[in-house]
């Protein structure tokens, strides 16, 4: 049995869409895209950087729109792809006016679509560069707490500007570590499905003022909408299921959520949207 679809809810308080991939979406145009974003409410958008073959493209779509932004990085699945040259022009541009964070780094060991030793390596030498900068960064962690752990602390010190570990689904090991030294957790559409338990229960753990709402569209889109490709557009849904878990007003959840991201990822906080 299909579930049945419903409006997207549209709040009065605008919403901060903090990680989505805008390259990526293929089912309609970006105008569209954008539009449908704008009708519910999504003040600003943050597409975010993986590979060498996006970086410039992610700065592209920053310059579509005053209230769209993006990050430059490299993921952990094509941390094989990582050279001089690649770093050379994350540092170029990590300081852009539109670029708000270094990111999406970390470690992917459920994939391992590249060798840990290597992602490990080009982890840390990305978190260098937001230092650096000081830029906040967007970390992606699957199955990789512990080392995740072992290496942000060696960047406690110098890593000034925290950030967010985005579409969160490690244990609360890493939940907690992160929470004490100020980072903020991102949740998504994952928070809405069935079984993932694992990860409501993070986000009961998780202070109000660490979370980030994120899509990471074109994937994990939400109930009731599952099946489709996910955009910006539906995200009222992870705010809506933030606020059902956590047993405070939906509003409460938009309000302090945007002012998280605005927190976060400062160059957001001085932009017109």
């Amino acid at each position: 049995m299909s579930r049945k679809k419903r409006d997207i809810p549209v709040f009065e308080h605008p919403i901060i869409e903090t990680h989505c991939h805008l390259d990526y979406l293929k089912d309609q145009p970006l105008d569209d895209i954008l539009a449908e974003a704008r009708r519910v409410n999504i003040e600003r958008v943050v597409t975010i950087a993986v590979s060498p073959d996006n970086l410039a493209r992610v700065r592209e779509l920053s310059q579509v729109a005053p209230w769209l932004y993006g990050t430059q990085g490299i993921h952990p699945h094509d941390a094989e792809q990582y050279s001089d040259a690649v770093e050379a022009e994350i540092r170029q541009h990590g300081a852009d006016d539109k670029i708000v964070a270094v990111g999406e780094i970390g470690l992917d060991y459920f994939y391992d679509n590249a060798d840990r030793a290597v992602q490990r390596e080009v982890f840390r030498r990305q978190l260098q560069i937001a230092c650096d900068l000081d830029q906040p960064v967007v970390i992606h962690s699957r199955e990789a707490d512990d080392d995740t752990i072992e290496i942000l602390r060696d960047f406690e010190a110098t890593l000034t500007r925290r950030g967010v570990i985005h579409s969160f689904t490690s244990g609360p090991g890493l939940a907690r570590y992160a929470i004490d030294q100020g980072w903020c957790l991102g949740f998504n559409g994952i928070a809405t499905f069935n079984k993932a338990e694992n990860v409501r229960d993070i986000i009961r753990m998780t202070p109000i003022g660490q979370i980030l709402l994120e899509t990471d569209a074109p994937f994990l889109t939400p109930v009731p909408y599952r099946g489709r490709e996910n955009a910006p557009c539906y995200l009222p849904f992870v705010a809506e299921k933030v606020s059902e878990v956590k047993e405070i007003p939906v509003d409460e959840v938009v309000r302090t959520t945007y002012h998280n991201s605005l927190r976060t990822f400062h160059r957001l906080a001085g932009a017109s949207a």
